[in-house]
């Protein structure tokens, strides 16, 4: 006749410490990943709004008085001051001498949707989190959600002083 546990009594030899390797698996198959994926989501959002932040201080910078050339200037660097963590942790460098290409470009002073002399220059900024993930692998993960990377734009409309 097969013994019966009863409900209190010590598990079988053979049964002991099953459930701590359970609790094991659970915790890095499931709760572990949950977390990591979790973080990477939160990273993402603080550097979308890092980014969004530099775009709009870079456009507030280009309405500093001075010639075109100063005002991209103003606006590259104050771009660049407010995504400059995101600058350190991928490696690259605000060209603010040339402020066209990523991950900061800085717009010509063009004419203004809606007619009339008002002229405006569009501050874009870039990051590439293919490249640059803040948990490796999980670029692959995230880029088909985020597209080609993360980016931002302001567009201020010049003083007639310009």
């Amino acid at each position: 006749m097969a013994s019966r546990r009863t409900p209190g009594s010590s598990p079988p030899h053979g049964q002991r410490g099953v459930i701590s390797i359970e609790y094991a698996f659970l915790l890095m198959f499931g709760v572990l990943p949950l977390l990591l994926l979790t973080f990477s989501g939160v990273m993402i959002f603080a550097a979308q709004q890092s980014l969004a932040l530099a775009a709009g201080e870079g456009a507030r910078a280009a309405l500093r008085h001075g010639d075109l050339g100063e005002r991209r200037s103003n606006a590259c660097q104050a771009a660049a001051r407010s995504m400059q963590w995101l600058l350190n942790f991928s490696g690259d460098a605000a060209n603010c001498g040339d402020a066209t290409t990523p991950p900061i470009a800085v717009s010509d002073a063009y004419a203004c949707n809606g007619g009339g002399t008002a002229r405006c220059i569009q501050v874009s900024v870039f990051y590439d989190y293919d490249q640059h993930p803040f948990l490796p692998g999980t670029g692959n993960l995230f880029g088909w959600v985020l597209g080609e990377g993360l980016r931002s734009s302001a567009v201020v409309q010049l003083d007639d002083g310009l």
